[in-house]
């Protein structure tokens, strides 16, 4: 497949499932609630026989380690969500186009360019889908190889995920996960990766909010922990723009990822 033909996927994507909402309306549904823009999943799923597209247009990261200079473009991956059951859902992530670049300290430049991993996603809704004052939930995940040659490590890797949200207050809210992945770090085999997340989030203006959060991740000797803030504006009751960043607190966590997106719920 093309790069040009790749990068069209999300847009065929929003022009089928616009043409498919056409159709008659279903019970009224649950306000919109998103996997992002922050890394903390949420524990909320999309309403049975609802769909919901979730993508950045564009993320970049840049970092620098060991005299490796790195920068990625990763362009347009998305997140589709349907809705199985009142609290049960099944979800896609695709990458149609990564971006590469490595340079080390005086030597050359390689670019490596093409279709990134799939994952695979199931996500239960244990209490909190329909109101309350927390909810919680468990989110099964299992990462496919599809990423062109070194983009990916051409392994099958999967992760249990425990979304919690609660009332803060004061008008913030607060949202956390733990997360035990099974990753594979090359010679050493599969090995268990520990993540941890916690983020603040409230609305600074109608229609508009912000949040606030910490990562931390563990297990395969090294250790990864960010900050990331960002900001979400409402379009409607379905629609979400967003745009943030993510900054390397590590010494081994990317250095800085900005991105810009949007979530529509159909």
């Amino acid at each position: 497949m093309t790069t040009r033909r790749r990068l069209l996927l999300p847009v065929a994507l929003v022009l089928i499932l616009d043409a498919a909402s056409a159709a008659p309306a279903a019970p009224a549904p649950r306000e919109l609630t998103t996997d992002r823009p922050d890394a903390t999943e949420s524990p909320f799923t999309v309403d049975a026989g609802r769909v919901q597209l979730e993508m950045d247009v564009a993320a970049f990261t840049r970092n620098r380690l060991d005299g490796v200079r790195t920068t990625e473009w990763v362009v347009t991956p998305f997140n589709v969500r349907y809705g199985l059951t009142r609290n049960l859902e099944a979800g896609v992530f695709i990458t149609p186009h990564v971006q590469a670049t490595e340079r080390v300290r005086g030597g050359v430049k390689t670019t490596l360019r093409g279709l990134g991993d799939t994952t695979l996603r199931g996500k239960y809704n244990f209490q909190g889908n329909d109101g309350g004052g927390t909810a919680f939930g468990l989110i099964a995940d299992l990462k496919l190889p599809t990423a062109a040659e070194g983009l990916g490590n051409d392994k099958v890797e999967g992760a249990l995920t425990f979304p919690v949200a609660f009332e803060v207050g004061a008008g913030w809210e607060g949202a956390a996960m733990t997360s035990l992945g099974v990753n594979h770090l090359g010679p050493r085999g599969y090995r268990p990766v520990w993540s941890n997340t916690i983020t603040f989030a409230r609305e600074l203006a109608p229609d508009l909010g912000g949040f606030l959060e910490f990562t931390s991740s563990a297990g395969d000797g090294r250790h990864v922990a960010t900050f990331n803030c960002g900001l979400t504006r409402a379009m409607g009751p379905g629609v979400q723009l967003d745009l943030g960043a993510y900054i390397g607190l590590s010494r081994t966590a990317p250095d800085l990822t900005v991105f810009a997106g949007f979530s529509r719920k159909f």
